[in-house]
């Protein structure tokens, strides 16, 4: 028999190995090499601890030894390593079973969730007069129901106050903190059942003594020591490149019968599901050299970082079978494709309100017919719908238009929409939202020959496209299953474009699911961007509503900074200042947004005066990865930072000034362009990781938290 073993590594030991000394590290993964060759050289020194058949430890180093469980006859999963004394003094800290819900794996060091500062430990300690549990509410039956870990109840019970809550968070395992937070933060136990516990349960009987089988199951969330190996030399900051939360891996790894749609807040991880999503596909097409998947957004900087985090999450081998690209370009390429003489130069569609202005100067003269509600028109209604006869306008519905128009007064507007689009094209000229709507007319004719280009769609920030993209996305891959897999927040709407995509042929009734944990902001950050939202009600691209109900973190970290200034010029000043007293190295993990070009010139300028690295976030990210970067909040999307500063938050920037002139005569429009520059605000507030600080001068913005109007 071979001497060779298998060596699996839980991901709570992984998340031990990086906070080693990087020599220690390093040890770690010559030792993992050694024991897969022959697990019981004399050197590694393999023995059972204190007559446990499964525990056992082995020598990394003098002073260091890996923990270990015996799983199968020659298969070992990883499950700590710590050092020498630390292992062998207590042996009853350590607590390992097989969830009967899940059929999971689970580690416990019983002893590291009572160590608290000396009168602070919560374990053992009689509760105060007064004081009630906070899970004094659910039987022990009903939490372990719901997944919770067995050898935590006596803790659990001990447990009086989110603080005393948090000293779980490093140690119990991932289902325990989900269902624990959420009933604390006033879930009931019947909403954490349906939505925490049952898409993690177990679809077969449990044997809770299997250690075999449980491995196997993607809940216990292991991997060979190969891919932690990798994962560790990369010195990834994210730990999505290894793993997937079950919950999200049940998501990616389903089989649907047509469309389907993963929602939920910024940082729940909607991106890492999408880009999981594409590699399972991928993985699941016969040998070829085709690209048969698409995978795709609106954003031109989201698609380059998309294609980043493809090529090292699936390799090239992945990344040569899938279409990666922004979704105007894709529909560039169709009208390139399949109509040659289409208008070559292509406008900004937010140009469109002074195109319509310059052409009413230019070409009509005096008319009782407002630029900026032409402009809306032509954009929300005809092209939206994508209408091309005068019939078609007339009887089309006006969703989210304020004012009312006769028979008469539609037919002046489709004359001066017909009028504009002919002067556009005399120019050679034409919108990104006219291309769309010609990509989808010709992509829905080459599909009615029976021509289709891909056979699955994968949509990241699925809130920001418009209906002609759907209809040209919709045409581009045969209805089937798995054919449309769409991730997106609708609370991060940052473009005019609203939809409803059961009325383009995109049914996901049936096919929905949210995910409301956020991986990268802190509670204290999160409670912030959730201020700023209240109040506001948004659609599920599916006509009906959408919440942030139960979006959580399980961070903690230092409040907000939320300071004013009287000048603009005063306000640049608390940015440096604010960047002196964080002093980070300039290595691309802090950044400024600001809400315009104008704004994000003037911080580049006040940085480089300070002697300060500046580096500007354009169309397609960063230009450069390190120095602070700087941009506007539309640059914002998709990206992340350990601190950021927004400035410029004042009333008349966000939201913009120019807005006003629609809240008397478009009242609709009003709250929709208000809705857009709070999502802008919210996307902004929830890029940061770990710090954020909110400047403003003059008037706070309405939108902070303490200055609602």
């Amino acid at each position: 028999m071979s001497d060779q073993a298998s060596l699996l590594i839980i991901e709570r030991a992984e998340r031990e190995i990086l906070q080693l000394a990087p020599a220690d590290i390093g040890a770690v993964y010559k030792f993992m090499h050694k024991f897969r060759n022959n697990p019981e050289q004399p050197g590694l020194n393999l023995k059972m601890l204190h007559g446990d058949s499964r525990l056992m430890s082995a020598r990394v180093k003098r002073d260091l030894r890996a923990l270990l469980l015996h799983v199968g006859e020659r298969e070992y999963l990883l499950i700590g390593v710590d050092h020498r004394g630390s292992v062998y003094d207590d042996l009853s800290k350590y607590a390992y079973q097989i969830n009967r819900i899940t059929g999971g794996i689970e580690i416990v060091d019983l002893d590291a969730i009572d160590l608290q500062p000396v009168g602070d430990s919560i374990v053992g300690r009689a509760l105060r007069p007064g004081d009630k549990p906070l899970f004094a509410d659910f039987t022990d039956a009903q939490l372990v129901t719901l997944g919770v870990s067995e050898p935590l109840l006596p803790r659990i019970r001990q447990l009086v106050g989110e603080d005393d809550l948090m000293t779980l968070l490093d140690r119990a395992p991932q289902l325990t903190v989900d269902v624990l937070f959420a009933l604390f933060d006033g879930r009931s136990y019947e909403e954490v059942l349906e939505q925490i516990t049952q898409p993690v349960r177990a679809g077969e009987t449990v044997d809770v003594e299997d250690f075999e089988a449980a491995v196997r199951r993607p809940v216990s969330q292991v991997a060979t020591d190969d891919e932690a190996l990798k994962f560790m030399l990369a010195e990834s900051f994210s730990s999505w490149q290894v793993f997937l939360h079950p919950t999200q891996r049940r998501l990616v790894e389903r089989r649907y019968s047509g469309p389907a749609r993963v929602g939920g807040g910024p940082g729940t991880g909607k991106t890492i599901v999408a880009l999981h999503r594409v590699v399972h596909l991928a993985q699941q097409l016969p040998a070829g050299t085709d690209k048969p998947i698409l995978l795709t957004t609106f954003n031109r900087n989201l698609a380059a970082d998309l294609r980043t985090r493809l090529s090292t999450l699936g390799g090239d081998a992945v990344l040569n079978r899938v279409e990666v690209i922004n979704v105007d370009r894709l529909a560039a390429r169709v009208v390139a494709e399949l109509d040659p003489g289409a208008p070559k130069r292509k406008l900004d569609d937010g140009q469109v309100p002074q195109l319509w202005r310059k052409f009413l100067t230019t070409e009509v003269g005096e008319t009782p017919w407002d630029a900026d509600f032409l402009a809306s028109e032509w954009e929300q209604v005809i092209l939206g719908q994508a209408l091309a006869t005068r019939t078609a306008y007339f009887r089309a519905r006006r969703p989210y238009r304020g004012r009312n128009l006769t028979r008469i007064e539609r037919d002046q507007v489709w004359e001066l929409s017909e009028r504009f689009v002919r002067w556009l094209a005399a120019q050679d000229s034409w919108t990104w939202r006219q291309v769309a709507v010609r990509a989808a007319a010709l992509e829905t004719t080459k599909a009615e020959a029976g021509s289709r280009r891909f056979r699955h769609v994968v949509v990241d920030e699925a809130q920001d496209l418009s209906a002609a993209h759907w209809r040209m996305l919709r045409a581009m891959a045969p209805s089937a299953p798995d054919d449309m897999f769409l991730t997106g927040d609708t609370h991060q709407r940052i473009y005019d474009h609203q939809v409803t995509l059961g009325s383009l042929g995109i049914n996901i009734r049936g096919r929905s699911s949210r995910l409301t944990l956020s991986y990268r902001t802190t509670r204290q950050i999160l409670a912030t961007a959730m201020q700023i939202m209240s109040g506001e009600t948004y659609d599920d691209l599916d006509g009906g509503q959408e919440d942030l109900a139960g979006y959580r973190s399980l961070l903690r970290g230092d409040s907000p900074i939320l300071c004013g200034a009287s000048t603009w010029s005063e306000e640049r000043e608390l940015i440096a200042a604010q960047l002196a007293e964080w002093s980070m190295p300039l290595d691309g993990s802090v950044a400024v947004c600001v809400p315009t070009k104008e704004l994000a010139n003037d911080v580049a300028a006040t940085l480089e005066s300070e002697g300060i690295d500046s580096v500007e976030i354009g169309p397609d990210g960063p230009k450069r990865p390190d120095g602070v970067h700087v941009g506007t909040m539309h640059r914002f999307k998709g990206l992340e930072y350990q601190r950021i500063i927004i400035a410029g938050v004042s009333d008349g920037l966000v939201p913009r000034q120019v807005i006003n002139r629609y809240r008397d005569a478009d009242p609709r429009r009003f709250k929709r362009e208000q809705q857009r520059d709070r999502s802008l605000l919210f996307v902004a507030a929830t890029r940061a990781r770990d710090d954020l600080a909110i400047f403003w001068h003059g008037t706070p913005s309405p939108f902070l938290p303490g200055n609602r109007q």
